[in-house]
């Protein structure tokens, strides 16, 4: 029996790309491209408002977005190694067929990233926070890939906004059905909310540095798991869940207690320092090495931007590479 189409659908793209002369452009990496970018541009506003090295941003981009996309590609191919095209050995490094890995992709970005921002004598805290609300909206861009890919759906169903997914890429099972959960889109969603949400978290409470990067952790992995209930491609499964039910699971409460965490450390007075002759608001290192933003002295509650998040880096700091 056939599955009827819903009154109203998103109907299958029928492309997953272009032609550039000789080139063919798949819109899923173009749609990471733009994303990281749009990151690289936010997080460079947000560190310029907390008074640090917007240059630092490009710095840190040119090392953790590729270790970023290594570290995805890992992922995905560990976890789901049936899922690897073509079928061939170089088929488990062409991420131009999708498969990207979040969790991957944001641990080896981040390793590469804080140690990006301790050479150059940044403060990772802050660093951490300003770049979360920019890690959010590049998911987001990227998700509009899976559109294109006719990936990253879930269950059947014919809700006006059910998405329509053409017979080549209907899970085993489910030939008999035409519209599905439009899973992708729900997370672009959620990930522009949440990324809201920490912005004006960020302008309108007293939350420590790098609370916002725990809050990112927490929200995100706690929204995976409903995602994942609803998703039927192809996963590794334990006791009846999907892999990433219980990684999702896991990050969730890591993100809680990490956000508990930097929340409970206690206060340091800040301490002012001078670069290259100009004042500047610094931190004090706290008991556990790394520094504490300065207190708001907003009358409404507004914490006043932190002012050392990344040095202009001078002739003795700079980095050879």
């Amino acid at each position: 029996m056939v599955h009827r189409l819903p009154l109203s659908f998103i109907p299958s793209s029928p492309i997953n790309g272009f032609h550039v002369g000789p080139l063919f452009v798949h819109f899923y990496g173009l749609m990471y491209v733009i994303g990281i970018t749009l990151a690289v541009l936010i997080t460079q506003r947000r560190v310029r408002g907390y008074g640090g090295d917007p240059g630092l941003v490009g710095d840190v981009a040119i090392w953790a977005v590729p270790a970023g996309i290594v570290g995805g590609r890992i992922y995905f191919d560990i976890t789901t190694p049936a899922q690897i095209t073509p079928h061939v050995w170089w088929g488990a490094f062409a991420v131009w067929n999708g498969g990207l890995g979040i969790w991957g992709g944001v641990v080896f970005g981040a390793l590469v990233g804080v140690w990006r921002v301790r050479r150059r004598g940044g403060n990772i805290a802050m660093f951490a926070d300003a770049v979360a609300p920019a890690l959010l909206v590049a998911q987001a861009i990227g998700r509009i890939g899976n559109y294109f890919n006719q990936e990253l759906f879930g269950k059947p169903t014919n809700l006006p906004w059910a998405l329509e997914i053409a017979p080549a890429f209907r899970p085993a099972g489910y030939a008999a059905y035409r519209t599905f959960q439009p899973t992708f889109l729900y997370e672009l969603i959620f990930d522009l909310a949440l990324a809201a949400a920490l912005v004006w978290l960020g302008h309108h409470t007293k939350i420590r540095p790098p609370g916002l990067m725990a809050l990112y952790v927490t929200g995100y992995s706690a929204f995976r798991i409903y995602e994942e209930s609803l998703r039927i491609d192809y996963s590794e499964h334990f006791l009846g869940l999907r892999l990433n039910t219980f990684v999702a699971t896991a990050l969730t409460i890591v993100g809680l207690l990490w956000f508990a965490y930097t929340q409970r450390r206690r206060k340091t007075p800040p301490a002012l320092a001078t670069t290259s002759g100009d004042a500047e608001l610094s931190t004090t290192p706290s008991a556990d090495g790394e520094a504490e933003p300065p207190d708001s002295g907003d009358a409404e509650g507004d914490p006043e931007p932190p002012a050392s998040v990344g040095k202009a880096a001078g002739p003795a700091d700079r980095d050879a590479s």
